[in-house]
C-alpha cells in the first residue's frame, strides 16, 4: 500500500524557514516524480513545485521560485520542501503527491489526474 505522509508543518513568522518532509511508503519511486500543492482556505489548490525521483530535477511556480528548494533523500525515500524567507501568503495546508514520471509536462500544469497518490497534508500558517 502506497502512503505519501507529510510532516513538518507549523506556526512561523514572516521570513522565517522551515523544511517540510513527505515520507514515501508502499513501492520504488524511481521512475516517479512528486509535486507539492498548497490550498489556503477559501481557495483553488495551488501548485508549488515538482521533483523527479530518479535524476531530480525540478519545477518550481513563480511564486515561490527562488524561495523554496525541493530535494530528495533516496535513502530515506522522502522528498523535502525547503521553503525559506516566508511569508503570510504561503499559509495553507501543503500535500505531495506522486504520478509517473511520464507524466512530466502534464505535472508541472498541476494537473491532478497525473498524480496517482496523495498525501494528506501539513499546516504551514505564517504570521505577519
Amino acid at each position: 500500500q502506497v502512503q505519501l505522509v507529510e510532516s513538518g508543518g507549523g506556526l512561523v513568522q514572516a521570513g522565517d524557514s522551515l523544511r517540510l518532509s513527505c515520507a514515501a511508503s508502499g513501492r520504488t519511486f524511481s521512475r516517479y516524480a512528486v509535486g507539492w500543492f498548497r490550498q489556503a482556505p477559501g481557495k483553488e489548490r495551488e501548485f508549488v513545485g515538482a521533483i523527479r525521483w530518479g535524476d531530480g530535477g525540478t519545477y518550481y511556480a513563480d511564486s515561490v521560485k527562488g524561495r523554496f528548494t525541493m530535494s530528495i533523500d533516496v535513502a530515506k525515500n522522502a522528498v523535502y520542501l525547503q521553503m525559506n524567507s516566508v511569508k503570510p501568503e504561503d499559509t495553507a495546508v501543503y500535500s505531495c503527491a506522486a504520478g509517473d514520471v511520464g507524466r512530466w509536462r502534464l505535472m508541472l500544469i498541476g494537473e491532478s489526474a497525473t498524480y496517482d497518490y496523495w498525501g494528506r497534508g501539513t499546516q504551514v500558517t505564517v504570521s505577519s
